[in-house]
């Protein structure tokens, strides 16, 4: 098995960005891998992702929205994986947190999932001084 061990699904290059955002920071993008659902139909997107958790054994998908075609993908093969945890809306918070914790399991997915929640903010300028 490789040492990757989430994946991060998402809208064209989104997850190359992300991936490559935490690489620079951390040094541990290797530990996630990149999915595009572009060009793809929603079975290639399925298929895509079905082969890229074979490949890595990665038990984590984290998807951008709802109801994207990343994210339907990944529920459906949540059926079929009952271990498999998919965290959506994913953000740089998210990413970072997961990829410094050790185990990568759903404990830390869930730990990810709140330090991204945590760290979306409304910068209100009318209150600087």
């Amino acid at each position: 098995m490789s040492s990757v061990r989430a994946i991060v699904a998402g809208h064209a290059a989104l997850a190359d960005g992300l991936i490559s955002a935490v690489a620079a920071i951390t040094g541990r993008g290797d530990v996630l891998r990149a999915v595009s659902g572009a060009g793809m139909t929603a079975s290639d997107v399925t298929r895509t992702l079905e082969r890229a958790l074979d490949d890595t054994g990665a038990n984590v998908v984290f998807t951008d929205l709802p109801g994207g075609s990343c994210t339907l993908a990944a529920r459906r093969l949540q059926r079929e994986r009952p271990g498999l945890a998919v965290v959506i809306g994913v953000n740089l918070p998210m990413l970072l947190e997961f990829v410094m914790r050790e185990s990568g399991g759903a404990a830390d997915a869930a730990a990810a999932m709140e330090r991204g929640r945590d760290n979306i903010r409304i910068f209100d300028a009318t209150n600087v001084r």
